[in-house]
């Protein structure tokens, strides 16, 4: 997953979770507010209904001419009177002033309100279950009760506080066992909320809306301005890196230069590369100081083991000239060691000509040459003066080949060095062979020894510079190593493994080069 997708899910969940925590305050708010609101209105609407039923009270009731749907109250003792003009009066007390406002302002959509208690004279007044709940809890000494309720699917705020009884209540209800001060019941006022939930429920909507939009247009902009601050500028730094160090840097560098945090990442990469180039040509010069002096090493060993042979052609060269100068007179003498002479001399000029082809060329010169033949002056160079060793040499690339030919002739005098010195004072073999896989361009080479062969536990680590098991100032422990490098740096493979008898087998495999070329010098 991407950087700027992670960044985006991550900042729209922190909104989510944010307007989450805001949506639910806020609807709990709302609904506290509205219930807040609709408990005053329930209040102010109790108290006038209170005080209407104070007066109604303190006037000893009113009194409405007796017509069909103003009927009296049966409930009264003396619900009827009758005028001087003979007209009947029915009268109305507090209870049915509350129950027929209650009706009109039921009409009215305004709410409801009743008056009810635990022992009513008429029994539409007795007490529904929130309105008994309520009076135990103002004998207990509460002194208000209010819930919500929900009654076929609609919303309606219940208030209702306790009737204490006075004086003109007494008039009335003295029959019921009350005193100055009763708790008689209660008066329930019913508020309905559909209107403010619906209120609720539109203000919800719009602060999902809100929130969506917001996540949107967050997202939105946290996307362009990634891309234009960041993953723009990452890409461009990414593409830098991933062309270096064939293209140089310093044409994309103007357009990341910003002291931001990717600016000073992106100048810690060119001082980086600027480091890297430094210790890469310091790398490079002491490599090539390592490969010169380990050609010298081989050259050293070379050269003591061959001076014996150049020594012994001297040794029967100065004979040949002491007896020709004895014998000045015998032409047939001088003839016969005239041609010795030449002989030694061709031998010498030979071994001092393959000596000095060893150290003549840069190691990675990629040139077209006769492999074979430098694989066995090699092997030549390297077994001279050791009698003992039998060479078994089974070359069968027969074809000039295009290759580092210099850098596997320092690899072969390397290896064949190795050989001998495996092998020791006793007799043994070193076999060599060559072969030219023409379908793949691919040269395969091995030298096998019948030496002491390599401990299992050394196997994985004779590549290494420096590691060797030879004893001090016989081995510089670099020789496998540079070999190691030159194959590498001629994209080929050196491996090697133990003989099943005795001695060890180095396999080389070389691709063939389509042109010829030189290593450019850093």
């Amino acid at each position: 997953m991407q950087l700027k997708t992670k960044l985006i899910l991550l900042i729209s969940l922190v909104i989510c979770i944010s307007y989450g925590i805001t949506f639910y305050r806020t609807s709990s708010f709302q609904e506290s507010l509205v219930v807040e609101q609709a408990t005053q209105q329930a209040k102010m609407l109790f108290n006038q209904i209170r005080l209407t039923r104070q007066w109604v009270s303190d006037h000893n009731g009113l009194f409405f001419v007796k017509t069909p749907g103003v009927e009296s109250n049966p409930f009264l003792d003396h619900g009827e009177i009758q005028d001087s003009q003979g007209n009947w009066l029915v009268k109305r007390n507090p209870a049915m002033v509350t129950r027929e406002l209650s009706v009109y302002a039921a009409r009215e959509g305004m709410g409801q309100f009743n008056v009810t208690s635990m022992k009513p004279l008429n029994p539409e007044n007795a007490p529904d279950d929130f309105e008994q709940r309520s009076l135990v809890k103002f004998a207990s000494g509460a002194s208000e009760a209010i819930e919500i309720e929900q009654v076929e699917g609609n919303y309606r705020l219940r208030y209702m506080a306790p009737l204490i009884v006075d004086t003109n209540c007494l008039d009335c209800h003295d029959n019921q066992g009350y005193v100055l001060g009763d708790i008689r019941g209660g008066m329930n006022v019913t508020v309905p909320m559909d209107w403010a939930y619906a209120k609720i429920k539109a203000n919800n909507w719009m602060l999902l809306g809100i929130a969506l939009m917001t996540i949107v247009i967050v997202s939105i902009s946290i996307y362009l301005l990634f891309n234009l601050l960041v993953a723009k500028r990452l890409k461009l730094l990414a593409n830098t890196m991933d062309s270096y160090p064939e293209q140089s840097f310093d044409d994309n560098f103007s357009a990341i230069d910003i002291d931001d945090e990717i600016g000073v990442l992106n100048k810690h990469f060119h001082e980086l590369c600027r480091r890297f180039e430094i210790s890469q040509y310091d790398l490079d010069a002491t490599r090539e100081q390592v490969f010169r002096n380990e050609k010298q090493a081989a050259l050293g060993r070379l050269v003591a083991g061959i001076s014996h042979e150049i020594n012994n052609p001297l040794g029967g060269m100065q004979n040949c000239i002491q007896t020709m100068q004895r014998n000045m007179d015998h032409p047939e003498l001088q003839g016969r060691y005239l041609t010795l002479l030449s002989q030694g001399l061709e031998r010498i000029k030979g071994t001092v000509r393959q000596l000095l082809s060893i150290g003549r060329k840069e190691p990675l010169e990629i040139k077209s040459g006769d492999l074979d033949t430098m694989i066995r002056d090699c092997l030549e160079l390297s077994c001279v003066g050791q009698r003992h060793i039998e060479l078994n040499l089974d070359l069968a690339i027969d074809t000039p080949v295009t290759t580092g030919i210099e850098a596997l002739r320092q690899v072969m005098l390397n290896l064949a060095g190795n050989a001998v010195q495996s092998i020791g004072k006793n007799p043994g073999v070193v076999t060599v062979t060559s072969s030219l896989n023409k379908d793949d361009d691919v040269i395969c080479i091995k030298i096998a020894d019948t030496g002491s062969g390599i401990k299992a536990e050394h196997l994985d680590k004779i590549f290494e510079p420096f590691f060797t098991t030879k004893e001090v100032g016989v081995g510089t422990g670099l020789g496998l190593s540079v070999s190691h490098s030159l194959v590498k740096r001629l994209g080929g493979e050196i491996s090697v493994k133990n003989n099943p008898v005795s001695g060890a087998c180095f396999t080389l495999t070389i691709p063939l080069q389509q042109t010829t070329t030189v290593e450019e010098k850093r």
